[in-house]
């Protein structure tokens, strides 16, 4: 499956962005993730929501801020990302995986638990 993220841009701090993951195929069967990568730092983990919504993970530092989604009739996945602050500022990635018997935090979270990526989308937070 190919992913394009879109709807990233400059915002100040404390307003709002919906990211779109848009999917080249069905994700009725995949898990779906959220990562994010600053300039000079590693990739990490943002949100997770798995194939059927019934469960959704968030990083720390945006829990309560953002809410992951996903309609798969419209082979998409969103980000509505909330209170945004400066430290939000980086390239956001969406990320696929087929789903899993046991999906979980320990293993969505992880960069190396997806095997699909899209291009990121840049998103610039001014304080």
């Amino acid at each position: 499956v190919q992913l394009q993220a879109s709807g990233g841009g400059l915002v100040q701090a404390g307003g709002s962005l919906k990211l779109s993951c848009a999917a080249s195929g069905s994700i009725s069967n995949y898990d779906m993730g959220w990562f994010r990568q600053a300039p000079g730092k590693e990739r990490e983990f943002v949100s997770a929501i798995i194939w059927n919504s019934n469960r959704r993970y968030y990083s720390d530092s945006v829990k309560g801020r953002f809410t992951v989604s996903r309609e798969n009739a419209k082979r998409t996945v969103y980000l509505q990302m909330n209170n945004l602050k400066a430290e939000d500022t980086a390239v956001y990635y969406c990320a696929a995986n087929s789903r899993r018997i046991s999906s979980n935090q320990s293993i969505l979270n992880k960069v190396d638990g997806y095997a699909y990526w899209g291009q990121g989308t840049l998103v610039t937070v001014s304080s």
